[in-house]
């Protein structure tokens, strides 16, 4: 096992064709990065799974081009938001077909009201937050979610902290009057 190696150690490794680094890189960040799909997609596993396949290929590709002028994580969530940006635009265009292709033969489980009314409650922000634009979706989801700082935010939009700011507090502003209809 690799788990105690430098991230440093693991790249060079990676970039000579070592597969067990790549590996060892991939575990440490394939949760991240499944996690800020699923969030961008407002919970949609299958497009969250998509795009981190992407991700990391993507990541294999180019770990020979990577300098290291960031940490890996960081170059991975930016990848993985511009993924999900041009993810967002392609559906766009094409909404009327998954429309057409939707289904949904889940089979509820039994719950108490308390649990459906929270339930209920996180699918109605799941929703206002996919409804975002991707520039203010991207910060709330690393913020809220990743529980990144401004500072690490701006590495990974690659933004200065002044807009990463205001870009949340917009996006925080939007999301309280799509959602004012709960109070």
């Amino acid at each position: 096992m690799r788990e105690n190696e430098s991230e440093s150690d693991l790249i060079a490794a990676g970039r000579a064709g070592d597969r067990a680094a790549f590996e060892e890189l991939f575990r440490r960040n394939q949760r991240q990065v499944f996690s800020v799909a699923l969030n961008f997609f407002g919970g949609n596993r299958q497009t969250a799974e998509d795009i981190s396949q992407q991700v990391f290929l993507k990541f294999f590709l180019a770990l020979k081009k990577f300098r290291g002028d960031s940490q890996v994580s960081t170059w991975l969530y930016r990848i993985t938001i511009n993924l999900c940006i041009d993810e967002q635009k392609k559906r766009r265009r094409f909404s009327f077909f998954s429309e057409l292709f939707e289904n949904d033969d889940e089979t509820p489980l039994e719950i108490d009201e308390a649990t459906d009314k929270r339930l209920e409650l996180t699918e109605e922000v799941r929703k206002a937050v996919a409804e975002l634009k991707p520039i203010f979706r991207a910060p709330l989801v690393l913020k809220h979610v990743e529980g990144m700082s401004y500072e690490e935010m701006a590495r990974v939009l690659d933004i200065s902290e002044g807009t990463v700011a205001s870009r949340l507090s917009r996006g925080h502003r939007m999301l309280a009057e799509k959602l004012s209809h709960l109070q």
